[in-house]
């Protein structure tokens, strides 16, 4: 049934829907783990809708429109019963947010309901910190870090403020700049896999700034970009872990870092 609701009411506590993402399901399953436990932790009442699949950003970014939309379609459906939806993925979050009313363009219905729902969907960090003004306490981690600004989740959706407001309450945490911080890493979804040349190239200059930011750990909010950055900071035999901010902000950074075994 199409989501007649006009401005969100919110029950309280708000009911989120928790959106997993494919790789947090796939490679990094602790990140969703850790993105369940901040939204708890910040008052809400949390499902994790089985019925779940990928947003269709793939599909999407590869010209094929047409699959993008029936994902889309099924990613309406599905979430569209929740005050809110989260993920810890500014490129996943983006596509629902920027790209589901271009994908549904030839169906006004289906276009308004992509927008209307939007408008309740949220990249995690931006949720935590913009809608729950929320705060984590009693989170230590006596190390330095630098945080890596993904592209969605920085032009699209605005996240650069939120992510270092929360990690500025991890006590004994020490930020470190990093140059290049705006600059795509390379992966860039499928454009990993069609110029793997240039993807190559650019996470080079990416590893070569972070080494020189000095930080013991790169954080980042979208585990896509932190894979590639880890497997080449691994490749080149750096000591830097990688890990992502919602882990940390969850007191799950003892685990280990994204490319390690476990």
């Amino acid at each position: 049934m199409a989501d007649s609701r006009g401005p969100l009411k919110p029950s309280t506590p708000p009911r989120v829907a928790l959106f997993v993402t494919c790789l947090a399901d796939a490679i990094r399953p602790s990140v969703g783990f850790a993105t369940l436990k901040l939204l708890q932790d910040a008052g809400c009442q949390v499902e994790v809708p089985a019925q779940q699949t990928c947003c269709g950003q793939p599909a999407f970014n590869s010209g094929d429109t047409r699959d993008a939309a029936k994902l889309a379609r099924r990613f309406i459906e599905i979430f569209e019963p929740y005050d809110y939806v989260v993920a810890p993925s500014g490129s996943c979050v983006g596509m629902t947010r920027a790209h589901y009313p271009e994908a549904l363009a030839d169906d006004a219905a289906w276009a308004e309901r992509a927008r209307r729902l939007g408008e309740r969907t949220f990249e995690l960090m931006s949720f935590l910190a913009d809608v729950m003004h929320f705060k984590p306490s009693g989170v230590t981690l006596a190390t330095t870090a630098t945080y890596h600004d993904s592209c969605s989740g920085l032009r699209e959706l605005g996240v650069y403020e939120q992510p270092r407001a929360l990690l500025g309450n991890v006590g004994g945490l020490e930020m470190k700049p990093l140059e290049g911080n705006d600059v795509c890493c390379g992966f860039g979804g499928t454009f990993c896999v069609k110029y793997p040349a240039i993807s190559n190239a650019v996470v080079s200059e990416k590893a070569a700034a972070i080494e020189r930011s000095g930080a013991r750990l790169l954080l980042g909010g979208d585990l896509g970009c932190l894979v590639n950055m880890a497997g080449k900071l691994q490749r080149n035999g750096s000591p830097v872990r990688v890990y992502h901010a919602a882990e940390v902000l969850a007191g799950m950074a003892d685990a280990p870092a994204i490319g390690e075994k476990e």
